[in-house]
Order: C-alpha cells, then sequence, then structure tokens
C-alpha cells in the first residue's frame, strides 16, 4: 500500500509547465553558470517584483545552501546569526552554519516569530570582544511552527536592526504561503524594502529544486559569486533554476500554487477542530500541528505519512502535518473521513 505524504511540501515533482518548457528548450545551447537568457529573464522579473530594480538576483538549488552561502559570506570570524530557537538554521541544518565558525544565539518562541525585545535581549548581554558579537538577524516567513509575520513586527525588528548596524536576512522557502495567507498583511515589495537581503523558495512551492537570493544591501552585494562557486552552488547547467523561476512568476503561477497549500491547510484545519482535536499553534499557512492521541496516530500512521514532532503530555502527541501546492481536496476528504472513524 502507498501511503499518502504529509510529510512535506515538496514530496511531488514539479508544476507540469516547467516540465513542458524544460522539455521544449532541451536541446538548445546556453552559457553556463547562471549567465544563460533563461536566468536574466528571470532575474528582471523578480526585480519587477519585488519592485527594487537595483537588486542582486541568485540561484542556488536549495534552502540549506542559501542559509548557508548567506550567512558566511556576510559574517566576520568572530560574529554570530539571532534566531529563534525552531529556527530551520537551529535545528534542521546539521551544523552548516557553525561549522564555518558562527555562533547561532536563540530565543526561544512559542509561536516561531522573533521579536524586537528577543533580539535587544541577546545584544544587551554581547557586551565587548571576550564574546561573539551578534551582527545578524535570522527570520523565517513562513515560520518553521508555521506562522507568519505581520508588518507591525517586520518594520518594528527591521527598524531596530537598521539602528543598531544589523543585516536583517529572511529565509523565504515559504514565502509564497505567508504571502497568500489569510493573516498576511505584507506584500513582496513590502519584505525586500524592510531586509537586506532575502530569499524566494521554489522548491517548496511548485519547482523540482530551487531559490532565488535578493540582495538589497549595496554593502553585501560584491563578490557574492565568488561565495557561489566556492559553496557548490554556482551551477554549470544553472539554466534549470532560471527556468522554474520564470515560469512560475510570469503568470503569477507561483502565488496561485501557494494559495493552494493554504486552501487545503485550512479545510484540513478546520476539519480537524470539527472532530474534536486541539492544536499546538494556530497555523496561519500551510503548516499544521494537531494533537492527537498515540492510538490514533498510529493507526492513522498505517495509511499516511506525516511528521510525529514531540509528546504533548502521557497519552498524546504533536504532529506535523504539510500540504503542498499539489495537494487535492479530494485526499483531505478522504484523510477527515479516516480521522472520523478511527
Amino acid at each position: 500500500m502507498i501511503k499518502y505524504s504529509f510529510r512535506d511540501d515538496y514530496s511531488e515533482g514539479c508544476h507540469p509547465l516547467i516540465l513542458k518548457k524544460l522539455e521544449e528548450i532541451n536541446f538548445l545551447q546556453e552559457i553556463g553558470y547562471g549567465d544563460d537568457n533563461y536566468c536574466e529573464e528571470a532575474k528582471e522579473l523578480i526585480k519587477e517584483k519585488i519592485k527594487n530594480p537595483d537588486a542582486d538576483i541568485h540561484f542556488v538549488s536549495g534552502g540549506t545552501q542559501a542559509n548557508l552561502i548567506v550567512i558566511s559570506s556576510i559574517l566576520k570570524p568572530y560574529e554570530s546569526v539571532i534566531s529563534v530557537e525552531s529556527g530551520h538554521i537551529n535545528i534542521h541544518e546539521a551544523g552548516a552554519i557553525e561549522a564555518t565558525g558562527h555562533k547561532i544565539n536563540y530565543k526561544k518562541s512559542n509561536d516561531g516569530i522573533l521579536r524586537v525585545n528577543d533580539i535587544k535581549e541577546i545584544i544587551e548581554v554581547h557586551t565587548d570582544e571576550h564574546m561573539v558579537k551578534p551582527s545578524m538577524v535570522y527570520i523565517s516567513n513562513a515560520t518553521e511552527l508555521g506562522t507568519i509575520y505581520k508588518k507591525k513586527i517586520l518594520e518594528e525588528i527591521s527598524s531596530y536592526c537598521r539602528e543598531n548596524n544589523l543585516i536583517l536576512y529572511l529565509d523565504g522557502a515559504r514565502i509564497g504561503t505567508a504571502l497568500t495567507s489569510d493573516y498576511n498583511d505584507l506584500t513582496l515589495s513590502e519584505i525586500s524594502d524592510y531586509v537586506d537581503i532575502f530569499y524566494i523558495g521554489g522548491t517548496k512551492n511548485g519547482a523540482l529544486l530551487g531559490e532565488a537570493i535578493v540582495i538589497n544591501n549595496e554593502k553585501l552585494k560584491e563578490n557574492f559569486r565568488f561565495h557561489l562557486k566556492m559553496r557548490g552552488a554556482l551551477l554549470a547547467k544553472g539554466r534549470i533554476l532560471g527556468i522554474q523561476f520564470l515560469e512560475l512568476f510570469k503568470d503569477n503561477t507561483y502565488f496561485e500554487l501557494a494559495k493552494n497549500a493554504n486552501n487545503m491547510a485550512k479545510i484540513l484545519y478546520n476539519g480537524i477542530k470539527s472532530l474534536g482535536y486541539d492544536f499546538f499553534v494556530k497555523p496561519e499557512a500551510n503548516l499544521l500541528f494537531p494533537i492527537f492521541p498515540d492510538k490514533l496516530i498510529n493507526e492513522l500512521s498505517k495509511k499516511y505519512l506525516f511528521h510525529r514532532i514531540k509528546r504533548f503530555n502521557d497519552k498524546n502527541s504533536v504532529v506535523r502535518m504539510v500540504t503542498s501546492w499539489a495537494t487535492k481536496p479530494e485526499i483531505i476528504d478522504e484523510f477527515l473521513y479516516d480521522l472520523n472513524k478511527t
């Protein structure tokens, strides 16, 4: 029996438009290493979307690679990065940042959101050269707990960072679902205005692979391609990445796919809630963390894949369920039927 996976939003391949385009241009010759026509066209399209013609755009294969290159290229050897405890760089990247010699100063956050007071507390206790110097703030939108940053909080963080000479970096692996969330009050161009550097995630929103790093701060642009090459991110067949972002952004497909992930999550959330189950945190994007009895989890696991995150109490656990750009309503209905009868 093939189990349906709610483990993540990249279990499927890619949107058919991408496959069609890749097949169409398969035998055309192009310059390598991201200097091809497709990458250039995709870069210009992204600049239009963020309303910043002066931004530098670079394509890389994945989120961990993006985080590693961005953070290691910006920080001096004695500098550190601030994150929430649940931040991807702190939990799910196998020590990639620490391996480059940079400490992660983290704060616990029940909703995955970093706030100005959290940043202040870390800055205030790092007082001299006997400690690392926190010089970057890392946030994710959507967060690893499925919450999103509202305009007020992002404005406050951005202002504080600029007043205190801190680089603000946003991990946009799920920026599509963040921006199409019912709770969102930000635009892509506003996010670009508030942060020094961020990336637009493709892997989790309909691409085969790929993320687009966007550099807004002039001081961070110089020699960035050297860092890409050194970290193995400058792909000889870089057009594969450019073509995907071109197809995703030219007709708003990117946001339509993200909206589907959110809509499916909303149906799933309402269905689970109506059956009397609670959630570890209220979902705002396409990540859900329902609390189920352990016996129920064991039964559901016979047919569905999802992550068991943590124990909630002696008889219940928190699981993580993720809907994707390709999730169909019928699979949500089937899961809710099985949940109700189990």
